[in-house]
């Protein structure tokens, strides 16, 4: 899967480098390109905003720059997420439908904003992480590039994305591992039983206690 981001920052992100992800990478089975939008900029200073039409308070990315960034590595079959806090919140879903496509670009704005001119003609889609305001793009990109990631053939292990958070709707059952007794506190017996069909009851039950407890609003789905 290929994931082209066009950013203001690309230095911002290096940490896609590490763990899971970096390794993906390194296995090619995801592609990251960062283009700097900066680079095409038509002033010597490298200058790419302007103050906002109508007065106020920022600066605003102007359209002809963007354009040009986008430009360079568009592709019909692409599609152009614009990443802001006015998209729909992310969430299991969407990532799961994202991860069917092979090419995504994501836009990261910043200051104030981007003219809303080229986002009219560019953009497919406007995604949020929740319903906060960040000083930009950047770690909304990043967040979706992980979690999208995830779901890409060959970055997991199959089994470890089948039963995890939010699949049916339900919140994970709780993890052990060594020691088997820590500050006098056990590993629920039934994990050490041996008995699958049992163990399998029992994380279904906590799945449902935990999403009662933390997440009730997903049941409701």
């Amino acid at each position: 899967m290929k994931f082209d981001v066009l950013t203001l920052f690309p230095e911002m992100f290096q940490s896609l480098n590490e763990s899971i992800i970096g390794r993906a990478k390194e296995k090619e089975l995801i592609e990251i390109n960062l283009i700097n939008i900066r680079d095409f900029s038509k002033d010597k200073h490298k200058k790419v905003d302007d103050t906002p039409y109508g007065g106020g308070a920022g600066m605003v990315l102007m359209p002809d720059v963007v354009y040009d960034a986008y430009s360079s590595v568009k592709d019909e079959n692409a599609k152009v997420i614009y990443l802001s806090p006015q998209g729909k919140v992310l969430n299991q879903a969407k990532v799961k439908e994202l991860s069917k496509e092979n090419h995504l670009i994501l836009l990261c704005g910043h200051y104030e904003g981007i003219d809303q001119r080229v986002l009219d003609e560019i953009v497919d889609e406007e995604i949020s992480i929740g319903d906060y305001v960040l000083t930009g793009g950047e770690l909304p990109s990043m967040v979706l590039i992980d979690s999208v990631s995830r779901y890409v053939g060959g970055v997991l292990n199959e089994d470890s994305i089948k039963e995890e958070s939010f699949s049916n709707n339900l919140l994970e059952y709780p993890q052990y591992t060594r020691p088997e007794e820590f500050r006098g506190k056990k590993v629920p017996e039934v994990l050490i039983s041996g008995h699958h069909e049992n163990i399998k009851k029992w994380r279904e039950k906590k799945s449902l206690e935990v999403t009662k407890l933390k997440r009730p609003d997903l049941l409701e789905k």
